[in-house]
């Protein structure tokens, strides 16, 4: 089960608590997806539905707060943008008491042209084979066109230019009697026109198809790359690593040892749930990446990428919580941070603990034979048992995990070593 949501809950203020309710009522996490993200999901979604031919494809999908453009070729996304305008919003914005009127839609449509503006070139340098509409609004104009006669169901820039005329002849919205348009629809089709006109216009579009698959298709088939080893997340962490020339062996290293220690105390820290494990294993792998900005509080620098950084595969609260625990890897834990999650956050916690004790283990990057250690855990507490005399002989290794444990005892926390 995945529950994602995409511009209403973005823009929302009162976001958390709906989240909140929403979830004691559905059962299951409530995940906020950025625009782009959102974009990779409807492309992924149109991919799987229509033919898988060589050529590249434009895909626009208007929604009711944002209208995302992907350009792809076959399965992969080669250029994501959303934009801040939408069927719902621009409603209320220019025809909130449902009148049309030339001025009126004139307003809408050179808004949306001022929006298109900011990726028009890029667009156009990219170039397409094919241009797709994949949402309701662009299924219900191609309906329209074809009741008039204007197309067999798609949507064609003469055809545009009629139905324009026609609906502001009517002049109201709820006088809309197009076959093909419901009448929960009514209200919102003359935003979703302006929109796509200016879409038409600002690309040079003579025609436009639609495709039933999108944002809903796009989560199911992304959720099934997850269950079968292809997950986008994992390609995502792999291209941030590479971009800021992150220590691979190092990362690879920390990753085993942090997933190790999990396994030895998953059970008696409530972390049963795969998904704490595979968090884990994320911040083991990016919390470096700072280092490229700066090595003085490189650990800031790398959360702040992390958080800000459009990451394919993954929802705000992921990277919010990957963040924090990659701002947390070292020195200062920032209990307060932490407790914006609520109960989750002693978790995030306690991955932040198991997260730092790999990196100290780790101290000396090399690949000399380090010790088997156990690790036991109860409460706010970790005891970490070292092979007879091995410490008295590690002195060095002695001193960090003792300066170690005075860090977490200034959030409550432990570190019993022996």
């Amino acid at each position: 089960m995945r529950i994602v949501g995409t511009n209403a809950l973005r823009e929302a203020r009162n976001r958390a608590e709906f989240i909140h309710r929403a979830e004691e009522i559905l059962g299951h996490p409530v995940e906020v997806i950025s625009g782009r993200e959102e974009a990779r999901l409807i492309y992924l979604g149109v991919s799987h539905t229509l033919a898988d031919t060589p050529g590249k494809r434009l895909v626009a999908d208007i929604g009711g707060g944002s209208t995302e453009f992907i350009i792809g070729q076959r399965f992969e996304p080669l250029l994501r943008e959303s934009l801040q305008m939408g069927c719902v919003s621009y409603t209320q914005r220019y025809f909130k008491d449902g009148k049309v009127t030339p001025a009126r839609y004139a307003q809408a449509y050179t808004a949306a042209r001022l929006e298109i503006m900011s990726i028009e070139h890029a667009l156009h340098r990219l170039t397409w084979d094919e241009a797709i509409g994949s949402s309701g609004t662009i299924r219900a104009i191609g309906l329209a066109l074809k009741a008039g006669g204007h197309g067999t169901g798609e949507v064609n820039a003469e055809g545009l230019a009629w139905l324009k005329r026609k609906l502001i002849k009517l002049g109201d919205a709820e006088k809309i009697d197009f076959e093909g348009i419901k009448p929960d629809r009514r209200a919102i089709f003359p935003a979703g026109l302006a929109i796509l006109e200016a879409i038409f216009d600002a690309l040079e579009l003579q025609r436009m198809d639609h495709c039933e698959g999108a944002l809903r298709e796009g989560v199911l088939y992304d959720l099934l790359g997850r269950h079968h080893h292809e997950d986008v997340r994992e390609r995502t962490l792999s291209s941030l690593m590479e971009r800021y020339h992150a220590d691979l062996e190092q990362a690879a290293r920390v990753e085993r040892k942090a997933l190790h220690a999990f396994d030895q105390v998953a059970a008696d820290w409530d972390l049963d749930d795969g998904v704490w494990r595979e968090l884990l294993g994320w911040a083991a792998k990016v919390h470096e990446v700072g280092l490229d900005i700066a090595h003085y509080h490189y650990h800031k620098h790398g959360a702040y990428l992390i958080e800000h950084s459009d990451l394919a595969g993954f929802s705000r609260e992921d990277q919010q919580m990957l963040a924090l625990l990659v701002r947390g890897h070292r020195r200062n834990i920032p209990r307060d941070k932490f407790a914006d999650f609520g109960k989750d956050g002693i978790k995030l916690i306690r991955l932040c603990v198991l997260l730092r004790f790999a990196i100290l283990f780790h101290h000396i990057r090399g690949t000399q034979e380090m010790p088997q250690v156990v690790l036991k855990a109860n409460g706010d507490s970790l005891d970490v048992l070292f092979p007879e005399d091995w410490l008295d002989e590690n002195q060095l290794t002695q001193a960090d995990f003792a300066l170690e444990a005075e860090w977490l005892t200034r959030v409550g926390f432990t570190l019993n070593v022996s």
